[in-house]
């Protein structure tokens, strides 16, 4: 496996790329209200556990994107130019300055449909939006 190191010489860009780069893996960027269900729900764990976005963004059990073996790994190393990533990337900064709304209705835990975690088998989830299940 080779590794690449991102390098940006702006320290205040680091977080957002991340929470974008991690948003893009796990809605793949298919559409708007895939990428602000994500970013909200992020937001919310930032609210609720009173947790960095940094720490969000390095927590492998919040993102299986970020596992090892995950199928989702390969989507973090998207290219910066690509659209839905400059997407994804517009979503994280409006909703790290506190200007997107709730669309999840406070959501904090998400799940793709093509698995069921243990944690979700007696829940109900309370949106769902592409293929992917939003839990309180």
């Amino acid at each position: 496996m080779q590794l690449f190191l991102i390098n940006n010489p702006d320290d205040t860009q680091i977080v957002p790329y991340k929470l974008a780069r991690i948003i893009f893996a796990e809605t793949k960027g298919v559409s708007l209200q895939a990428v602000e269900a994500m970013a909200s729900m992020i937001y919310n764990i930032h609210v609720k556990y009173k947790k960095s976005f940094e720490d969000i963004a390095t927590d492998k059990n919040i993102f299986d994107s970020l596992n090892h073996f995950s199928p989702r790994k390969k989507f973090l190393s998207v290219d910066t130019k690509d659209r839905r990533l400059q997407m994804c990337l517009r979503v994280v900064k409006t909703m790290l300055h506190g200007n997107l709304r709730d669309s999840v209705f406070g959501a904090t835990k998400f799940h793709h449909t093509d698995v069921m975690p243990q944690w979700a088998v007696a829940r109900g989830y309370i949106f769902e939006c592409e293929d992917i299940l939003y839990y309180l």
